[in-house]
């Protein structure tokens, strides 16, 4: 069902269009009414209309003022424009707001019924197209290599879930399973000299991307050879994953960096450049290969020290006991999440989840560092969050040192992190309420002194409060149960009900003073919330006469 919306100053026109056309039938829901282009706009941000018929001339915005605002702030929304044959330079502007479909008057139920159709129609083809599961599968087919290059980025720049990156590299046909994993990074360094029957040498080429074009085909040559794993692109270098001990892969880290030697001295030979890898740590699930890729950029670093044009493992370089210990960046945005809008049971599932997998080799020091990540990721949280929490939070917050050589165990500083935690959510709950109920106190202060101005707009307050309209919208409906617009409209109301009763104003320089430069959408509006004009309720209120 198409949502419709009907814009005409003629109510009889509205009328009749509503009971002639069997609306259902014909596939459409009228969602609503207008007199005018100002009604109708407030119509339309509350109801989202699939398309609006709207006439081309009426009182306080016409039309194509409609149709221009409704391009900007709801471009999916389909315009039909009745016009009349007079209406040529009307027209000519129509054309530059892409309206979709003209209705000529006179025009029947029946015309109308046509052009809605038409447009209905061009709808449905493309809400069609966009579900046509060939076209979506031609286009994602296109789209693989994309997909997956990003795919291999997110790989080895955040930690993924075990189950989406198997899911994911089996969609993209990535080969992620073996019995330890490891990534590599190629580093072009300072072009080896050049020698005398090499010419056409990338050694003095300017384009830093053909120089990796080049390492890259090299790299994918000799990986698909001897199964070293997939070769992309990240960052301005070429990374490599691997996976160990499976039958067409290297079975041990060694193997694996043999074939990324022949890689190096290929990359010398062929292109004359030099060419630097390093290789990170073995990592039990792919899903780590960040912590691997981390490791590799960190051993390139030692090239200052051993010299470049080689192969660093950062074992080589960094002995490590063990597994080390890891701060999960996953399980770190879960609990801040749950920091900023879960419940006590969530936030304590998401503590339970940071400590989960400790090794049983990690190290005391160790330890003391995950606390101190785990608990900076808090205080970043409750800081992005706007917290304020109380002193005794404040204290633990910047005391860490002090309060992690308290603990006894695990458990015990896992059901602390937990109350601290629980303790700041709700300090977040409570701030974040006060500042909804501040940030509407402002705007109701604002919009008070500020209501006689005819250019006050939702635009300008959110400008003053320094926040986007869709929130600020959202804010302010859920704190005052009406819009702005519904709340300007009868501060307005009410200022000039009181002018006419007490003063003996004249009904324009009413107007004027409650922010309409137009005396006559002054009155429209006056009436449409009283239903009596200013004149009658003066009348009636026993006022002094216009």
């Amino acid at each position: 069902m198409v949502n419709l919306m009907l814009v005409d100053d003629e109510e009889h026109v509205r009328e009749d269009l509503l009971k002639e056309i069997d609306w259902e039938a014909a596939g459409f829901r009228v969602v609503g009414c207008a007199e005018n282009g100002r009604e109708a706009m407030e119509l339309a941000e509350r109801t989202v209309p699939d398309i609006v018929v709207t006439d081309i001339r009426m009182p306080f915005m016409d039309g194509l003022q409609l149709a221009e605002w409704l391009r900007s702030r709801h471009p999916l929304t389909r315009i039909v424009i009745l016009t009349g044959f007079d209406e040529f330079d009307y027209a000519q502007k129509a054309i530059r707001l892409h309206i979709d479909e003209y209705v000529l008057k006179p025009f029947s139920a029946a015309d109308l019924l046509q052009a809605l159709s038409k447009v209905k129609l061009r709808l449905d083809e493309e809400i069609a197209a966009r579900k046509n599961e060939f076209l979506l599968r031609e286009h994602y087919r296109r789209s693989l290599p994309v997909l997956r290059e990003s795919f291999l980025v997110s790989l080895v720049t955040r930690r993924l879930r075990p189950a989406d990156v198997a899911d994911q590299a089996r969609q993209y046909g990535i080969a992620l399973s073996g019995r330890s994993f490891v990534a590599s990074v190629l580093h072009v360094e300072v072009p080896a000299a050049a020698a005398e029957d090499a010419p056409h040498s990338l050694r003095d080429s300017g384009d830093p991307e053909l120089k990796q074009f080049a390492v890259y085909n090299i790299a994918e040559e000799i990986a698909g050879r001897r199964g070293l794993g997939t070769v992309f692109l990240h960052n301005g270098k070429v990374a490599i994953i691997t996976a160990l001990g499976e039958p067409d892969q290297p079975a041990e880290l060694q193997e694996a960096m043999d074939a990324l030697e022949e890689i190096r001295q290929s990359v010398a030979k062929f292109l004359k450049l030099t060419l630097t890898i390093g290789v990170g740590t073995e990592t039990s699930e792919p899903a780590d290969l960040k912590y691997s890729y981390d490791d590799a950029v960190l051993a390139l670093d030692y090239r200052l020290i051993h010299g470049a044009g080689r192969v660093l493992w950062i074992g080589d370089m960094e002995k490590r006991e063990g597994e080390p210990l890891r701060f999960d960046e996953w399980k770190e945005s879960a609990l801040t999440r749950s920091l900023k809008v879960g419940t006590p049971d969530e936030i304590e599932s998401a503590v339970e989840q940071v400590f989960s997998g400790f090794p049983e080799s990690a190290s005391y020091a160790e330890l003391q560092i995950f606390h101190l990540e785990l608990l900076t990721a808090i205080m970043k949280a409750a800081k992005d969050a706007g917290a304020s929490p109380d002193e005794e939070t404040t204290a633990e917050l910047i005391l860490p040192y002090a309060k992690i050589r308290t603990f006894a165990s695990i458990d015990e500083a896992k059901q602390w992190v937990t109350a601290l935690c629980v303790r700041l959510r709700s300090s977040i709950a409570n701030d974040r309420l006060s500042a909804h109920k501040n940030l509407v106190q402002e705007a109701i202060r604002y919009t008070r002194e500020h209501f006689r101005d005819p250019g006050i707009s939702i635009a300008r307050l959110c400008e003053h409060l320094h926040i986007s309209a869709g929130y600020f919208s959202a804010i302010f409906k859920k704190e005052t149960k009406s819009t702005f617009v519904a709340f300007l409209l009868q501060l307005r109301m009410e200022e000039a009900a009181r002018l006419l009763r007490t003063t003996d104003l004249r009904a324009f320089e009413i107007s004027e003073q409650v922010g309409y430069s137009d005396p006559n959408y002054f009155s429209f509006c006056f009436k449409k919330l009283f239903s009596l004009s200013p004149k009658e309720y003066r009348s009636r209120a026993g006022g002094d006469g216009v």
